[in-house]
């Protein structure tokens, strides 16, 4: 027989809460859950004033009774006693003196926005959900002070080297005008020399083509990246002397990803597991004269003669291929 999972919390601890009520309303609005989160909050709250008080700068100071907060929470609206002092010298870290949100509420509100919904969609959510009245001004500060910080984000100083640069797109829905499209997000990721992985911008364009990709070279060296040792890019047309404008001594790889899913693409599925097979010993070749030797061979076999473009563009990407 399995053994019971040890609770977190005691039963004992859960059935003195839960003595004379029905455990169903303890996840109503005002039920158990929100007296807890009450309770631990002004228990937290308190605990920061006897820490505040207990500091050598506050000689002299004592506590001051209560102030009462409505504060909105990722469940509701929940109304806190807060501890004063004589010399209106404590500002919570759980809770700071002019913050009405909860640590949470935010997140929500940015995360409905970034999945399309209007500002007015998400005043309508917040209220079905938790009962709370938002203004539509509320939601546009919150969402605002996160572009704000994006656009810091987008902004701040770069690596001088990075070893290892991939170059991408991802396809995302965004706002845009009132509409919600399909869009693709380009993004550069850095490997730095300790290995760290770190995302150095993020760029919206409708059209990626290499007058593109040279502005956002151009941005990355004003932000102080100085040199690129490999960068791993999808192979479009014109992307390595992009990147070669600015980074004159970087070496431009080709994915073999990117490649191998353009030489599936003249594949119907029924054909594409065969054909994944035959490149395979192309790009899993030990060397560059091994693999060479493996595309020769597949050139003149079935599946070559059978989708011809495939070797091509094999070809035309040779070079950016096997640079390393």
């Amino acid at each position: 027989m399995a053994r019971r999972k040890e609770p977190i919390i005691a039963d004992s601890i859960l059935d003195q809460l839960l003595a004379g009520s029905d455990a169903k309303t303890a996840f109503e609005s005002n039920g158990l859950l929100d007296q807890l989160k009450k309770a631990l909050a002004e228990r937290a709250l308190n605990a920061e004033m006897d820490h505040h008080l207990s500091d050598e700068e506050t000689v002299g100071n004592s506590r001051n009774g209560y102030g009462r907060k409505t504060v909105l929470t990722d469940s509701g609206s929940l109304e806190l006693s807060i501890p004063r002092d004589r010399q209106s010298s404590f500002d919570p870290q759980l809770l700071a003196k002019y913050q009405r949100r909860f640590p949470g509420f935010d997140e929500k509100i940015v995360s409905m926005y970034a999945r399309g919904m209007s500002t007015r969609e998400i005043v309508g959510h917040v209220q079905d959900l938790y009962g709370i009245d938002v203004s539509a001004d509320l939601i546009s500060a919150v969402t605002d002070a996160v572009l704000d910080e994006v656009a810091t984000w987008q902004s701040r100083p770069l690596e001088p080297v990075y070893p290892l640069v991939f170059f991408d797109a991802l396809r995302v829905k965004i706002r845009d005008e009132g509409h919600v499209r399909n869009k693709a997000v380009h993004i550069a990721l850095g490997v730095r020399g300790d290995g760290t992985k770190e995302i150095l911008g993020l760029w919206i364009e409708t059209n990626e083509g290499a007058k593109f990709w040279l502005r956002v070279m151009n941005e990355m060296k004003n932000r102080g990246v100085e040199d690129i040792l490999i960068a791993v890019v999808d192979g479009l047309k014109g992307f390595p002397d992009a990147i070669n404008a600015v980074f004159a001594q970087t070496t431009v790889q080709t994915c073999i990803v990117h490649l191998l899913r353009n030489s599936l693409d003249f594949a119907s599925w029924k054909d594409r597991k065969d054909l994944a097979r035959e490149l395979k010993a192309i790009y899993g070749a030990i060397d560059d004269k091994a693999a060479e030797a493996a595309l020769t061979t597949f050139e003149g076999g079935f599946w070559g003669r059978k989708f011809p473009a495939v070797a091509q563009i094999w070809r035309r990407a040779w070079q950016e291929v096997t640079c390393h």
